[in-house]
């Protein structure tokens, strides 16, 4: 494989001779040495189940131990897509944070499929050992238009680096190859080693767009956006917001615009505060940026009375947690988000208000759909065809009441959020709270959403389920003696069946 490495920085180097930027990047590069290092991270060996990483954020001194816990590896918000169906194979490949046999805490990244024709899945290949506990590290997936699998491994700040791998092959997981990509810095190509939050979203025949966070660039958490056209040489970085203390993201792709919605950190709060909705759109692959009404934005957006701005919460006194964000069939943006009164777990920040917001060509219609218990029960807006809207999430008490999670429900609404119907009870008397329910990109109805599951307050094993179109849950299994394995129906003796 190092032999390899360096035919192809040879020949690059020989076709690109007498460039002084690929000169300059050249010079740049890691040395062999380093490439080595950098490829024995890429593991490329089979788990023997499917297992995910247990992870805590913040002691918090109470009852509730912690700011944030439990069974994440399909966490966060700001982390997707962590699964693609392709029809082209009828299979939904998905990536999450994994960990070993014998430890529920260390990082592994995880990638496999569910094969909709057999109903089964392969064991699970291990990539890359990101060398910590912290979820913040989990891995987000792509597929480009010739079927090569991508996998961004972001980092929680700059103090680890990041990693981009490819497919070896079309539609396949068994073997990954560690991609040196590159950035234009100062007019120079230059290797990009550190991204956090990515958000990778590949249009056809265009390439990539990637929404994604830089911290203290200058903003503690600066929002970003760039963009490649094969996933290897990526254009220069693109600072979207940079007010106070910074932003949370979370971002979609339409076949003619990308858009993201952020909150942001006022000053002086620290960063446990977040508050207000904006929203910004991109018809042009990042060259131009504009409020939804059309409104062309000057970047970074510094002042929290941008046009922007969806709705003014700073001035109701709430925090705002992003959840999903889709397009209607008319490319027209939803977002889902919940508001609170505080970062604290407990009741003392009730409501948890689920809440969508949706541009109706005109205006904003902003309204409130469901409560849970806390700031992190994160779940997934679908917007189909038909013009339903769907929501997985966790929104049932859990056996850990107020911790991040609890039992999984699926909700609907038929007249654009104005009113929502609990169909269906998914899981129920749980040993661990369910959450961080993520819908796959173009979703097939027999795998609808991906989550894990985990204890609220103390260190604990975690599984991962999926579940269907019509609510039923599936478990993957934690243990396989074969290379396949059918994943088990999960009984569910909540009184809320259909």
């Amino acid at each position: 494989m190092i032999q390899v490495l360096e035919k192809r920085s040879l020949l690059r180097f020989l076709i690109f001779a007498g460039s002084s930027a690929s000169i300059a990047w050249l010079l740049a590069a890691p040395a062999v040495g380093q490439k080595q290092q950098n490829q024995t991270l890429t593991i490329n060996r089979k788990a023997t189940g499917y297992r995910g990483i247990w992870y805590m954020n913040q002691p918090s001194g109470d009852e509730y131990v912690y700011k944030y816990s439990g069974g994440l590896g399909t966490y966060c918000a700001k982390h997707k897509p962590f699964a693609v169906y392709c029809d082209q194979v009828k299979k939904t490949f998905f990536c999450y944070g994994g960990t070993t046999a014998d430890s529920n805490r260390k990082l592994l990244h995880m990638v496999s499929y569910y094969d909709h024709r057999t109903g089964g899945v392969p064991r699970p290949t291990i990539l890359l050992d990101k060398k910590t506990s912290d979820a913040h590290d989990n891995p987000v997936i792509s597929v480009d238009d010739k079927g090569t699998l991508w996998i961004f491994s972001t980092s929680h700040g700059t103090s680890r680096p990041s990693y981009v791998h490819k497919s070896a092959r079309p539609y396949d997981v068994n073997e990954f190859e560690l991609v040196n990509v590159t950035k234009i810095e100062n007019a120079q190509e230059v290797p990009m080693t550190n991204f956090s939050y990515m958000q990778p979203w590949y249009l056809e025949g265009r390439g990539f767009v990637c929404f994604f966070t830089r911290y203290n660039y200058p903003a503690a958490r600066t929002i970003c956006c760039m963009t490649s056209p094969d996933g290897v040489k990526w254009s220069q970085w693109l600072r979207l917001a940079a007010m106070d203390q910074g932003h949370y993201q979370i971002s979609a792709a339409a076949k003619n615009k990308a858009g993201t919605a952020f909150n942001f950190h006022p000053k002086t709060k620290g960063l446990n505060w977040r508050t207000n909705l904006y929203y910004i759109e991109t018809p042009d692959l990042g060259r131009t940026f504009k409020s939804v009404s059309g409104h062309k934005l000057t970047l970074p957006l510094t002042d929290p009375e941008t046009p922007a701005l969806v709705h003014d919460y700073r001035a109701k006194g709430l925090n705002v947690y992003l959840k999903d964000i889709r397009f209607d069939g008319d490319e027209r943006p939803v977002i889902l988000f919940i508001t609170s009164k505080g970062y604290e777990s407990g009741p003392k920040n009730d409501p948890r208000t689920w809440t969508t917001a949706r541009w109706t060509g005109t205006q904003w219609q902003i309204r409130p759909a469901f409560v849970s218990d806390n700031n992190y029960d994160m779940g997934s807006l679908l917007v189909e065809d038909d013009g339903t809207w769907r929501i997985i999430g966790p929104t049932e008490t859990g056996p850990q009441p107020y911790n991040p999670g609890g039992e999984m429900a699926m909700w609907v609404s038929g007249n654009l959020g104005a009113t929502w119907k609990k169909v269906r009870q998914l899981t129920a008397n749980s040993p661990y709270n369910h959450t961080y329910a993520r819908r796959p990109l173009d979703a097939h109805p027999d795998f609808y959403a991906i989550w894990a599951d985990g204890h609220g307050r103390k260190p604990s094993q975690s599984s991962l389920y999926f579940c269907d179109k019509r609510g039923n849950v599936r478990v993957l299994p934690r243990e396989m003696t074969g290379d396949f394995a059918t994943p088990k129906l999960l009984k569910n003796d909540s009184k809320d069946q259909p």
